[in-house]
């Protein structure tokens, strides 16, 4: 496989459009390129087995989907652009993924030189979570407000990552009526469901732990949570989030 080395620094859409015509299939809906080698093993960590463990209603949402590895990205301040690049960028102008899309494509851009590989994972999932976050179906997004604003008027503290956290304490220091739907609602709303569905897809592929701390949002909560997550996007045969779940038939 060519490394094309000779491009040293490229944005990520021309790098996309560039080597789409070289993209390997791994099913009726993922295909990918590498721009530097990967052995099998790497291919199974880093492709096959995260993309195995996508819930099939995930998996549908996209007619397809291109996964781009490449060495890094570097994000160039002030412009919000996203740049592919050989040569190891400063650590403040350093980033981990790129994602959009292209028609009804999602194109998936992943920097790993130098990343190990569980935390790819989390970077992985957390990119397929944020173009997920438009393709929800109204009932469960609606459902998923409704135990947000259920939380709101419980005054329940805490969150599950820190954009998310910010968005929260935005709202509540701004907003009286922390539950009403207004902008702030909808942005914290959005990036609540980007991390809840994160957290998710990365349990069903990994054991995970979920850190505690003062900004942690209560278990109780985050279980319930994920249960109506696992509603809509119940995990593939084979795979379980919940403990209880794993000797079901």
């Amino acid at each position: 496989m060519s490394t094309h080395g000779e491009l040293t620094r490229i944005g990520v859409q021309g790098f996309a459009q560039r080597f789409r015509q070289e993209m390997i299939p791994l099913s009726n809906t993922f295909a990918y390129f590498c721009a530097l080698p990967l052995g099998e093993d790497e291919t199974k960590e880093f492709l096959e087995e995260p993309i195995a463990a996508l819930p099939p209603a995930v998996q549908a949402a996209f007619s397809k989907v291109s996964v781009f590895l490449v060495p890094y990205l570097e994000k160039i301040a002030g412009k919000g652009v996203q740049m592919v690049t050989f040569n190891r960028p400063e650590e403040k102008s350093q980033t981990w993924s790129a994602q959009f899309m292209s028609g009804p494509e999602a194109i998936l851009v992943f920097a790993i030189k130098d990343r190990p590989v569980a935390d790819y994972h989390y970077v992985f999932y957390r990119a397929i979570a944020t173009l997920m976050a438009d393709h929800v179906a109204n009932e469960t997004l609606e459902r998923y407000q409704e135990v947000l604003r259920e939380e709101l008027r419980g005054r329940v503290h805490g969150e599950i990552d820190e954009e998310g956290w910010r968005l929260k304490q935005a709202l509540l220091q701004r907003q009286t009526d922390a539950h009403r739907e207004t902008k702030l609602f909808r942005n914290y709303a959005r990036q609540s469901l980007i991390d809840t569905l994160t957290l998710y897809l990365h349990g069903i592929c990994c054991d995970i732990d979920v850190e505690t701390g003062p900004r942690q949002i209560p278990s109780r909560y985050l279980r319930r949570r994920l249960q109506l997550i696992a509603e809509g996007f119940p995990p593939p045969s084979g795979y379980a989030v919940f403990p209880e779940d794993l000797n079901k038939p």
